[in-house]
């Protein structure tokens, strides 16, 4: 929008100049080629008058007239054998000197009809008399190299005006367009702080009367929209963390009427019943999780990486080894990079994509954990061996509640990978999924890099 204005104004400022500048300057022109025809053709006129006078004293009059002018004007005069005299060329018989001779004509030759050629010809009879027949003719040939220097200088000068206030044009719109567009700067600054999930983001009321009205909209609707994803946060935060105690419960009674069952029948019932409880407690967990992720109640610090995927990978080893599953560590972790994360949250994503990799590995597979520095991100990319995913279901897998079916016959609470997106992308980092080399899924989990010593 500011090119445009810029443009626009420009635009208006050129044409005004062009309707001003330019009629001006073939005025200009057109005085220059007038006043230059009538002072050469009043001289003319005037050496005719002596020539037609023919005693000697005319004839040494327009023999001095004729070598007045300056060399560097170029200027030839010529004039028919009335007067004898060495400084008198005679003209060359054309048209023109044939119009005055035998017509008595005055003939004005530019040399060209488009402003002036290299030559203009003034061609003027000479009288011995009022009314007598002519007797002879002057001609003066004029150089037109000063007309043309002139004429850069007219039109040269008004060029380089206008160059000069289309520049200074182009300056004033330049500031002109920012600080017109400078409301619609701050409300698409706002616009996009919300579309990143910033909904305390607010727009200053300022500039003209609609950008203003805009901007109050703006800042109720945000406002609006804050406290309607606040209050939904709560509810499942609350609705959340209410269902885990009955559940809990439930599974309790559901153990102890197992462990004093002896019909099978009842007992795989039970057994049945004992995993859609546990999945719903994974589920409810998962929905506490985002809902507080949600909410960024906590800050990114820096934490040692390598201590952290140790841990978890020492938790989750016993469950892998129940499979004949290897988990693997690999990478640059001698340096113990340090990384961006809010306290739990790297705990939680590991947990969450190792379950997967765990969940989607065949019995003697391999889980190999990377870790790579580079420069001010770190990457940590977790392989498996399983039967990876089709870009269509890459590109649904991190919806919440999208549900992939693992090896083991086991289906998730289809919020793993969105509570593994929600974690990340909090902390300023980017997750994505591909092909593993060799088959399989790669998560890929980019995290900003943190200074030793500090943040």
């Amino acid at each position: 929008m500011i090119r445009q204005l810029i443009r626009s104004y420009v635009l208006l400022v050129a044409v005004a100049i062009a309707l001003f500048t330019v009629p001006v300057a073939f005025t200009l022109t057109d005085q220059l080629r007038g006043d230059t025809r009538e002072s050469l053709t009043r001289e003319a006129r005037t050496m005719a008058r002596l020539l037609g006078a023919g005693d000697v004293a005319s004839c040494e009059a327009l023999a001095k007239m004729a070598g007045a002018y300056p060399k560097k004007e170029k200027v030839e005069v010529s004039a028919t054998d009335r007067c004898v005299r060495e400084s008198l060329r005679r003209p060359t018989p054309d048209a023109a000197l044939a119009r005055a001779l035998d017509r008595g004509e005055e003939t004005v030759d530019w040399g060209a009809d488009v402003i002036w050629g290299k030559d203009l010809v003034v061609t003027v009879p000479a009288f011995a008399g009022p009314g007598d027949d002519v007797v002879g003719a002057v001609r003066i040939k004029f150089s037109t190299d000063h007309l043309t220097d002139r004429l850069w200088q007219i039109w040269g000068f008004r060029a380089a005006l206008a160059v000069l206030v289309l520049l200074a044009a182009a300056g004033i719109g330049v500031f002109a367009a920012r600080r017109l567009t400078a409301p619609l700067r701050q409300l698409n600054e706002m616009a996009s702080r919300m579309s990143d999930g910033d909904l305390k983001a607010r727009s200053a009321i300022t500039g003209p009367q609609e950008t203003q009205t805009l901007a109050r909209t703006l800042n109720q609707a945000s406002e609006r929209l804050d406290t309607l994803i606040a209050s939904q946060r709560i509810f499942v935060a609350d609705a959340s963390h209410q269902l885990r105690t009955p559940l809990t419960a439930l599974r309790l009674s559901l153990d102890n009427i197992a462990d004093g069952v002896d019909d099978e029948f009842v007992r795989e019932d039970v057994e049945q019943a004992t995993a859609e409880v546990v999945r719903m407690s994974r589920l409810v967990n998962g929905l506490l999780v985002l809902a507080r992720a949600e909410a960024k109640v906590t800050a990114a610090e820096p934490l040692s990486l390598r201590d952290v995927v140790q841990e978890r990978l020492d938790v989750w080893r016993p469950a892998a080894d129940e499979r004949g599953v290897t988990i693997t560590l690999r990478g640059s972790t001698d340096g113990r990079p340090l990384v961006l994360a809010s306290p739990g949250h790297l705990d939680q994503v590991l947990d969450n994509v190792l379950s997967n990799a765990l969940e989607v590995s065949p019995d003697g597979a391999t889980i190999t954990v990377r870790v790579e520095s580079r420069g001010d991100e770190v990457v940590l990319s977790v392989l498996d061996e399983g039967p990876g995913m089709s870009d269509a279901e890459k590109s649904r897998a991190f919806d919440r509640f999208w549900r992939g079916q693992g090896l083991t016959g086991r289906s998730g609470s289809g919020l793993g990978l969105a509570v593994v997106k929600q974690l990340v992308t909090d902390d300023g980092g980017t997750v994505i999924l591909k092909d593993a080399p060799g088959g399989g899924l790669c998560v890929a989990l980019t995290l900003r890099a943190a200074r030793h010593g500090g943040g």
